[in-house]
């Protein structure tokens, strides 16, 4: 075996492992294991929705392999000071790795050492591996602003997915969630037992999310006014969603669309927003479905003096629940964070 081509597995992926695999990372890593790979660097797609670096070694046999190792957001990586153009085409570099559930030569890559020494932390939440010099401070997300949250903006600045304060969907940071624990109709279960995470998660691709799904979004979004209405802007494939304030309901003839419609108002320092007019088909990236028949209704409220945003969705939808289902997030405000274009590229695995 030549030397800089080998691979290491520090966990083995194991059997109970597999018979989750429906609730790993999109239906593809083992998030619970890790193994390293070294080998030299042969392609680079590093655009949203996510990295990829293809890196060729070779078996114990000899054989040449080429592995696929996806990793998170550019835009992401760019905040954490990790610049694109530091791992190239010919260079040997060693990276520890979420295995696959697939059965494919395709992993996530959580760390990249690089010949210099260097190490880059690739994911949110990951710690160092390899050396002491590291590169990927994730730590924007969590900072505070302090004495400088301006509570009299409200609502209207930049927010921030704080991570440490929880995810929307639990199953998106617990891969082992029971997802039964939503109540769902036998309908629903019905095509979530025909869903294939592995091939038919919508997410990782350039097609738009959908409500309620694109609101469980990791990047930045800025709350704007528009007149009388509030508009979203958000990041993650340069969305805009407009709430109709003081508007009881969408005007007659209102096309579905996978955002919907939102009407809103405003209690207290509270905006609510209710949406329907939905033609996204998921509740989640793992399997649930949504219909045409679901709403939306959405608390956005300031606290910790404007520093945090608290979120609360309720989603009702008499095909796919037997009653609403409550999900909760927070945001918090950074100072200088900027929204980034998303330029999303398809990338085909195949």
């Amino acid at each position: 075996m030549r030397p800089g081509h080998q691979l290491f597995l520090l966990i083995a992926l194991l059997l109970p492992g597999l018979l989750q695999a429906h609730h790993s990372f999109f239906g593809r890593f083992d998030n619970s294991s890790s193994m390293e790979i070294e080998g030299i660097v042969t392609n680079i797609h590093w655009q949203n929705p996510h990295v990829h670096i293809f890196l060729e070694t070779m078996d114990d046999n000899g054989e040449t392999i080429e592995w696929d190792l996806e990793s998170g957001s550019p835009t992401l990586m760019q905040r954490a000071g990790i610049p694109r153009d530091a791992i190239s085409v010919g260079m040997t570099i060693r990276v520890a790795a979420w295995p696959p559930l697939t059965g494919r030569q395709e992993a996530f890559a959580t760390n990249v050492l690089l010949p210099d020494g260097r190490e880059f932390v690739m994911q949110t939440g990951a710690e160092a591996k390899f050396k002491d010099q590291f590169i990927g401070d994730f730590s924007y997300r969590f900072r505070t602003e302090g004495d400088r949250s301006r509570p009299e903006l409200g609502l209207f600045r930049m927010w921030t997915f704080t991570g440490a304060d929880g995810f929307l969907f639990p199953e998106s940071i617990n891969r082992n969630h029971d997802l039964n624990n939503y109540p769902m109709t036998a309908a629903a279960r019905q095509v979530l037992a025909n869903f294939n995470p592995a091939t038919d998660n919508p997410t990782n691709n350039c097609t738009p999310k959908g409500m309620p799904l694109i609101m469980e979004q990791p990047l930045p979004m800025e709350i704007i006014r528009d007149g009388d209405n509030v508009v979203l802007r958000i990041e993650e494939y340069d969305l805009m969603r407009t709430i109709h304030i003081d508007q009881e309901s969408a005007p007659q003839n209102t096309p579905f669309s996978p955002l919907g419609y939102s009407t809103g108002y405003w209690d207290n320092d509270t905006l609510v927003a209710n949406t329907d007019h939905i033609n996204w088909p998921w509740f989640d990236q793992a399997g649930i479905p949504l219909s045409t028949q679901a709403s939306i209704t959405e608390r956005f409220t300031p606290i910790e003096e404007g520093s945090m945003l608290d979120y609360e969705m309720v989603i009702t939808d008499p095909v796919n629940f037997t009653e609403p289902v409550t999900l909760n997030k927070k945001w918090i405000h950074v100072p200088g964070v900027e929204i980034l274009p998303f330029e999303c590229e398809e990338y085909s695995q195949e």
